[in-house]
């Protein structure tokens, strides 16, 4: 076996990340930037006014004030504001030369383009004015190569001068599930077979993820059928299995995958649960054996394929965030292997399940994170504060 960090380090090592695209920005959303972000431009790039009123200097007040014209959003008044003048302005509309501060409307009354201040007025030199430059510089860095573009930093980048943006690909996925006893969701159950929950719990997984998901069904544990599933091996950039990865009478997966070329770099991981996962490659195609029990998959492909799909894509950060909580119930000292246990987090504090078989769903249903218990790690107390993935 090998340790978790181990085996995530080789299965990043074998994976490139896919070519960068150019896309539009309602293109990019979703996608890794494959660039940095560099301001093309100031924002704002001059003085603003943050208020409808009248643009004025502060040493004039309280007035009144000369009405000498008007300043609006994209259509700037380009006079010179003199004493005892005023320029009629709107939000977002450019402060005139000569004004420094801005009267509010509603301090403020017209008559006959004599305007009188009538409330208290600013309480200081520059009121209700954005600065140029206030929000970011041209030349910034706004944002590093990897991270997510989300709708802020599609707004950001707009907002700095882009209409297009250079980002991660779009790795194609196929998933497989292996073994004679799963039936197709919804299908007719007896005791002898179960659902297939795996596929579609995979494909949940990663929809908030940019991928393309084929999902293959269910492949027989026989040899030529597992062959024929994996034929199309070169039209993909990860295959995933569940199931099968072991090396029991009816785990086929590593031989079939043998018989055809590829090469297996690991399996059998330190970690519980979840020890026989796979990985490997034929050609460029990155190969992922899942376990096939639900909780197994689900913490495998939390801790590898989230990770790879997120690092062909172009994340610089692949891997899940750790925090930390109080743990409410005590624990004994952990063994060779990494524990990921199934658990809620509420206000800050950490309550593992008592049930934590690999096969059972309902721990999975109302878990929100996954406790971690390092390799020998200590035993923990009731206020002890433990490591945790939030989910």
């Amino acid at each position: 076996m090998i340790a978790v960090e181990e085996a995530q380090k080789r299965l990043l090592a074998l994976a490139s990340p896919l070519p960068s695209q150019k896309l539009l920005l309602e293109q990019a959303i979703g996608r890794y930037l494959a660039e940095d972000l560099v301001s093309k431009r100031s924002q704002p790039a001059a003085d603003l006014s943050a208020m409808d009123g009248y643009a004025i200097r502060f040493t004039d007040l309280p007035g009144p004030f000369t009405l000498k014209g008007e300043s609006a959003a994209g259509s700037p008044f380009n006079a010179v504001v003199g004493s005892r003048e005023t320029v009629r302005i709107f939000t977002g509309a450019i402060i005139p030369k000569g004004a420094d501060t801005i009267l509010v409307q509603e301090d403020a009354s017209e008559d006959a383009s004599i305007v009188h201040m009538i409330g208290d007025g600013p309480n200081h030199k520059g009121r209700h004015i954005r600065r140029k430059a206030a929000d970011f510089c041209e030349g910034d860095l706004l944002l590093k190569r990897g991270s997510l573009l989300q709708a802020g930093a599609i707004a950001a980048a707009a907002m700095s001068g882009y209409g297009m943006l250079s980002t991660g690909g779009i790795p194609k996925i196929k998933i497989i599930a292996t073994g004679n006893e799963l039936v197709a969701p919804g299908g007719n159950c007896d005791a002898a077979h179960i659902p297939s929950s795996n596929n579609v719990m995979l494909r949940a997984m990663l929809k908030s993820l940019p991928c393309v998901i084929t999902d293959a069904g269910i492949v027989e544990d026989d040899l030529e059928s597992l062959q024929v599933a994996f034929g199309d091996a070169p039209d993909y950039d990860v295959i995933v299995t569940s199931g099968g990865a072991s090396v029991g009478d009816h785990d086929l997966v590593q031989e079939a995958l043998r018989a055809i070329g590829a090469g297996i770099d690991f399996w059998r991981v330190a970690i519980r649960p979840g020890k026989p996962l796979m990985a490997g490659k034929i050609g460029t195609t990155m190969l992922l054996g899942l376990p096939g029990n639900p909780s197994s998959a689900f913490v495998t492909a939390t801790l590898f394929l989230l990770p790879l799909i997120r690092h062909l894509a172009r994340s610089t950060t692949p891997f899940p965030i750790i925090g930390s909580a109080e743990i409410t119930a005590n624990l004994g000292a952990g063994d060779d292997r990494a524990q990921y246990m199934r658990a809620r987090v509420v206000d800050g504090r950490i309550t593992p399940f008592d049930k934590q078989d690999s096969g059972m769903l309902k721990p999975l249903l109302e878990a929100n994170a996954l406790l971690l218990r390092p390799v020998n790690a200590d035993p923990l107390v009731i206020g002890d504060r433990a490591p945790y993935l939030a989910l």
